[in-house]
């Protein structure tokens, strides 16, 4: 009970004297926080049964349009206000963050090909009508075009072929032509090998505050035409973008945890006159050390495709069978990674 007395006079004896200690106003700059959040923390604390800032005999006023607090009270609250506000006032750290989408392509294709006519000629017996049967290739050019028929009638063969299925595009060929007494053959076989390689690299970066979210997006609006139920028609757009949005939080051991969405969308087949859109798009959490690069993800894809055009039931016979037909092969794959990597930044370097 003594101990307790004792106590309580204490207290009162503090009371009277911060009730007649003077008071004084100070200026308190805010540097890096809001001064009406600062302020908002100190009331919430004297509402919730702690200390306030001010006593019933001090004032505080916040100046919105300089960041700053005015506060009139005894140089002991001050002083506390002030080791407060020390401890709250401290630059927000940041973050830069880096993310690359590397798409990686390779394709391969081969086709084999052939083109063959023959042509035959010769005269009834009178010698005067000629008859031509058949067709040909270009293979043995002026020779072919120059041959004169019994009845000495010149003529030129186009290209009639018996077989036409080349390869495709810029092929090689190596051609032949026989010529006898009364036939022509020409000949030309073709084959086509393509490979290719690409690679395509997209780095969207984005510097935020610690917990604060950023988005920053790059790309184009596609129009289209939509009618409505009246008829008529409005122009409507959609987005084919490269996006990152992340929210960074830094822990005491300067790791981040980063919660993140990367897409990439490229304009993709048309269907009824509207733009499809292929989207590759991620969204996780992930914990990282500062400066590390990590793989959030991928996709590899891979098409086969093999066709085969010929001539029916010759093209199905053994060995004799290339002759009439075209085949062509093609492998294509295509592979997706996305890699992110966040740098803290130094104060010296923001402050710069």
């Amino acid at each position: 009970a003594e101990l307790a007395a004792r106590e309580q006079m204490e207290l009162e004896s503090r009371q009277q004297i911060s009730e007649l200690a003077p008071l004084r106003t100070e200026f308190i700059e805010v540097k890096y926080a809001s001064a009406a959040e600062i302020f908002g923390l100190f009331q919430s604390a004297g509402e919730s049964g702690g200390e306030g800032v001010v006593s019933t005999r001090g004032s505080v006023i916040v100046d919105e349009r300089t960041n700053a607090i005015i506060i009139t009270e005894t140089i002991e609250r001050i002083n506390k206000f002030r080791e407060v506000l020390d401890r709250l006032d401290v630059p927000v750290r940041q973050v830069l963050i880096e993310a690359r989408i590397v798409t990686a392509t390779s394709s391969f294709g081969e086709s084999l090909g052939v083109r063959w006519g023959t042509l035959g000629y010769g005269s009834y017996d009178d010698g005067n009508i000629n008859t031509q049967f058949g067709g040909s290739l270009t293979t043995v050019g002026e020779i072919r075009e120059s041959l004169t028929a019994g009845g000495g009638l010149a003529y030129s063969q186009e290209d009639n072929l018996i077989v036409d299925l080349p390869a495709p595009g810029n092929a090689s060929s190596f051609a032949f032509g026989i010529i006898g007494e009364d036939y022509l053959l020409d000949m030309e076989l073709s084959a086509l090998e393509t490979e290719g390689r690409g690679e395509v690299i997209a780095r969207p970066k984005v510097i935020t505050s610690d917990k604060q979210e950023a988005t920053i997006e790059s790309g184009d609006q596609i129009p289209y035409q939509e009618a409505s139920s009246s008829g008529a028609t409005a122009t409507q757009f959609i987005d084919a973008v490269l996006g990152l949005t992340v929210t960074p939080r830094i822990t005491p051991d300067d790791r981040i945890i980063m919660d993140l969405e990367v897409s990439q969308d490229s304009i993709g087949a048309v269907f009824a006159g509207i733009p499809s859109i292929k989207t590759n798009r991620i969204k996780t959490q992930v914990l990282v050390n500062n400066g590390e690069t990590i793989v959030l993800g991928g996709v590899f894809q891979t098409v086969v495709s093999e066709s085969v055009e010929k001539t029916p039931i010759l093209g199905d016979l053994p060995w004799l069978g290339s002759l009439f037909r075209n085949k062509t092969k093609q492998d294509d794959k295509q592979e997706l990674l996305i890699f992110i990597t966040p740098r803290l930044i130094r104060d010296s370097l923001t402050s710069r």
